[in-house]
Parts: structure tokens; sequence; C-alpha cells
């Protein structure tokens, strides 16, 4: 049964599946996101939604950090067989910003119509809420957001303030000075994390490459690099 449901997608016309998500009592659209086929396959088999994440370049359980997770009633492919419509019970929040919906922001004014319900340091941990709030600050004001400023003035400086803070870190470590250690080492994490924001890479990547090294190594890592 679940075999033949995969066929009716179109996979020969799209390698990701977008995937419009509803909540089954009131039909309010919570978000939208992708499915390839395994992420499909697993959320036919579990009743329980996983998506692929263009960011972090590998399957997800929708809730896997934050608890959040998306219980599926219903699937239905629209007539084209490329585009899928789901209704779930969303359990706590559906976006990351702790908004129920991820629709929020008014387009002409640019404002948000709702307010986040849950702490999104509380649902993903520091690290990534701090790179999505630099993701959102792509576009907001250089004149207000010091974010958006090194944005916009491009890799050379978003570059030279990466190597500049790695040698405050440097200095600090030398002095043996813990306390200015972990100000810049957290200064230093914030200007990567911008460098990986202006090429839309995710903290998640850095985390699977650092996991897929445990059971490998220091050598054999190094080894296994090219040249």
């Amino acid at each position: 049964m679940i075999q033949d449901a995969l066929k009716r997608v179109d996979w020969e016309k799209i390698e990701l599946l977008p995937v419009i998500v509803q909540d089954n009592e009131n039909s309010e659209v919570l978000m939208m996101a992708y499915m390839d086929k395994e992420a499909l396959e697993l959320s036919l088999s579990t009743k329980i939604a996983h998506y692929f994440s263009r960011s972090k370049q590998r399957i997800w359980k929708k809730g896997e950090s934050s608890g959040h997770t998306q219980k599926i009633h219903s699937f239905y492919l629209d007539c084209d067989n490329d585009t899928l419509l789901i209704k779930v019970t969303q359990e706590g929040v559906a976006c990351h910003t702790g908004r129920r919906s991820c629709f929020f922001t008014e387009l002409e004014s640019g404002e948000a119509v709702s307010e986040a319900e849950v702490s999104s340091e509380a649902l993903y941990g520091v690290i990534d809420t701090l790179y999505h709030t630099i993701q959102e600050r792509k576009n907001a004001d250089p004149s207000t957001s010091w974010t958006a400023k090194l944005l916009s003035k491009g890799e050379n400086t978003i570059l030279k303030k990466v190597v500049e803070e790695a040698g405050e870190f440097s200095f600090a470590y030398k002095d043996n000075d813990e306390g200015e250690m972990i100000y810049e080492a957290a200064d230093l994490t914030y200007h990567m994390l911008v460098a990986l924001a202006s090429k839309n890479i995710s903290p998640d990547r850095i985390k699977q490459e650092l996991a897929s090294r445990f059971n490998m190594s220091g050598i054999a890592e190094k080894n296994s690099r090219k040249d």
C-alpha cells in the first residue's frame, strides 16, 4: 500500500515534493516543507511528519529537537502529482520562531501579525536560534541591525571579522585569560555563523560532520581529506 502511494508521486518531474501542512481541526496553514521519497515513506509508515531539510541536507523528523511533532491524519496529492497537502495534529508550535504558524509576516508592511508562543531558544538551542536569527536579519535595515550591515558588506568584510575574532581568541588564550577566552569564543562563533548563513549552510551540517568523525581516528580523518 505504501509503495503504491509512493508511485503516485511524479518523481521524474521533481526531486523534492513540496508539502503544505494544515491543522486537522481548523485547516490553518502551519508551514510548508519538502519531502524526498524516503521522508514520504517514513511519514506514511509512522504517520509522523518527516521532511527533507534543504539547509541541513538530511531527513528530519518534525519535532526531533523541540518535541513539537506532527501527527498526520491524511495525505492529499494535487492534480499534477507533484505537491502534497497533509493534515496534522500539531504538538506545540510549528514554526522555529516559536509561533503557531510559519505564516505570520504581512508582505506589504513587513509586520509580524502574531507573537511567539514559545522561546525559539527553548525549542532549538542557542546555536540554531542564533543561526535562524542571522538568516532573518538578511532582510533587515542595515542602519539598525549590525548583522544586516555585516551581511550587506559582503564576503571580504565577513571573513575579515572571522579572522579578527580568531586572532582575539588566540591572544586571550596566550594570556591565559579565561573570561576573555569565553567572550572572544562567543564573538568568533557569532561571526562564523554569519559566514555560514551568508552561504545558507546550517550549523546542523557541521554537527553531522563532527558526528561522522566519532568512529574515525584524527589521523585517519586527516588522511581521508582530498589534497
